[in-house]
């Protein structure tokens, strides 16, 4: 990652630390605060939001920034990948993953973030770009971290 965009990481976290710890009345406000800020500060973001997990094989669209978003997820797709194993996923070409769900065709890479409550994912944090290969396996720790400022309850 380039130094730029850790530095951006790191100021984007620092931010949301002051608006969300002690602050948030609760964890859709500490989501729709997180969507907002990254939103407007990575410039790459196509789309920014959360999906909530409903069901074992289901998700539902939570706090988001960007164009209309599917409202449910089921059976495939980059967002349950992240739910089934429990890790943040990184899609260089959302069309070369297989059970990718297209809500927005202009979106061609993605990055999936778990939020997880005790030892089960919650919530997944998702953001598409309008490129390929616009996430990498450095943008996980950043990202996490950001995730890891939600509530946990």
């Amino acid at each position: 990652m380039d130094e730029r965009r850790h530095a951006r990481y790191e100021r984007i976290y620092e931010q949301l630390r002051g608006l969300i710890v002690g602050t948030s009345p609760n964890v859709t406000a500490a989501m729709a605060t997180i969507c907002a800020v990254l939103h407007a500060k990575m410039p790459h973001h196509l789309w920014t939001g959360f999906y909530l997990v409903a069901e074992d094989d289901a998700l539902y669209v939570g706090p988001y920034q960007g164009p209309v978003a599917c409202q449910v997820l089921r059976a495939g797709g980059v967002c349950l990948q992240a739910v089934l194993t429990s890790r943040a996923v990184v899609v260089d070409d959302v069309h070369t993953f297989p059970g990718h769900i297209a809500c927005d065709p202009r979106a061609r890479s993605e990055i999936v973030v778990p939020w997880l409550v005790g030892d089960r994912v919650a919530a997944v944090l998702d953001v598409d770009a309008a490129q390929p290969r616009q996430f990498s396996d450095e943008d996980i720790e950043p990202l996490s971290r950001i995730v890891g400022l939600l509530p946990a309850g």
